[in-house]
């Protein structure tokens, strides 16, 4: 076997470098989350739904390197929905899958042509191809024996669906980290929440994942959410940063100073005579707000949850 030999200062160095620097600053963000969220914990078994696109291939990959230095041991196995689309190249997740040493299940059914037949041409496909994943995936769920189910979706997809129910829903939501499935049977999961989608696509293109187009939502021009990460792009290439503070917000939820009166009790609000922190100040400070700042990933102190397990 050759090794390949990386003079200092050459491309291939800086590329190695930043290589590894991404694949700490993935485990450590998704590490993250996990602790933040009690995302996984001891015995879970793990289902990770896997579409052939980089994020999915992502978080499968950084759980697995998660996996062995975690604090408390839990299995994984990886479910893809084969919806029958024309030309879905069929052998491709199994034979990557089975290259990981991945435990896997691959789920058949032809979602492809009840959404063609059922949603008229020219509309969006997503949200009825959306609901009959769901319900195929918590069935699956259910067979595998899942105690929680993980989803790809990353910060961008999160701040994409805020500003989508904030200018078409009239509603200040966006994606949890966690929650309960809609038939109230499973613990869904999101360890990307953390993580930015520029981030996962250089990983995709360092590791050299198989990637799978869609043939459904990839190939309809005009959708709202491909408008707002469009925003969403140029806004942090304006301002880099921006993203980072905007994901920081969904955190640091203020409800005195929105205007919801059953997340907060205006009828009764009285002067007290008491200074109450914050008071009226809702954004007058001369200094725009600094996004919050991660820190270098050489410094970042190890994670609890990413402490090898006792022997």
């Amino acid at each position: 076997m050759v090794s390949t030999v990386r003079i200092p200062g050459s491309p291939e160095a800086r590329e190695h470098r930043e290589t590894l620097k991404r694949e700490k600053r993935l485990c450590r963000l998704v590490g993250q989350a996990i602790a933040d969220y009690r995302m996984i914990e001891a015995g879970d078994r793990v289902m990770v739904c896997i579409s052939g696109g980089k994020d999915s291939y992502g978080l499968l990959d950084i759980l697995l390197r998660l996996q062995s230095r975690a604090p408390v041991a839990f299995e994984l196995i990886a479910v893809n929905l084969d919806q029958k689309q024309p030309g879905f190249p069929a052998d491709v997740l199994p034979n990557y899958l089975r290259q990981r040493g991945m435990r896997f299940h691959i789920e058949t059914q032809d979602t492809y042509s009840i959404v063609k037949a059922k949603v008229p041409e020219g509309k969006t496909m997503c949200s009825l191809c959306s609901r009959l994943r769901r319900g195929i995936l918590y069935r699956v769920a259910n067979q595998l024996g899942a105690t929680k189910i993980a989803l790809g979706h990353h910060r961008d997809d999160m701040l994409q669906t805020l500003l989508l129910n904030l200018f078409f829903g009239g509603k200040l939501k966006a994606m949890p980290p966690k929650l309960v499935s809609d038939n109230g049977e499973h613990v869904v999961i999101r360890p990307l929440a953390y993580v930015a989608e520029a981030d996962l696509a250089q990983w995709a293109k360092a590791q050299a994942f198989p990637i799978i187009p869609c043939t459904l939502c990839g190939n309809q021009d005009n959708l709202q959410r491909q408008h707002v990460g469009h925003m969403l792009r140029e806004w942090e290439k304006r301002h880099p940063g921006r993203l980072q503070t905007m994901a920081t917000a969904l955190q640091n939820v203020v409800p005195s100073h929105l205007m919801d009166s059953d997340a907060f009790d205006f009828a009764n609000v009285r002067a007290t005579g008491v200074p109450v922190p914050e008071g009226d100040h809702a954004f007058d400070t001369d200094a725009p707000i600094q996004p919050t700042a991660e820190p270098p990933v050489e410094d970042a102190q190890p994670l609890h949850w990413l402490a090898p397990r006792p022997s």
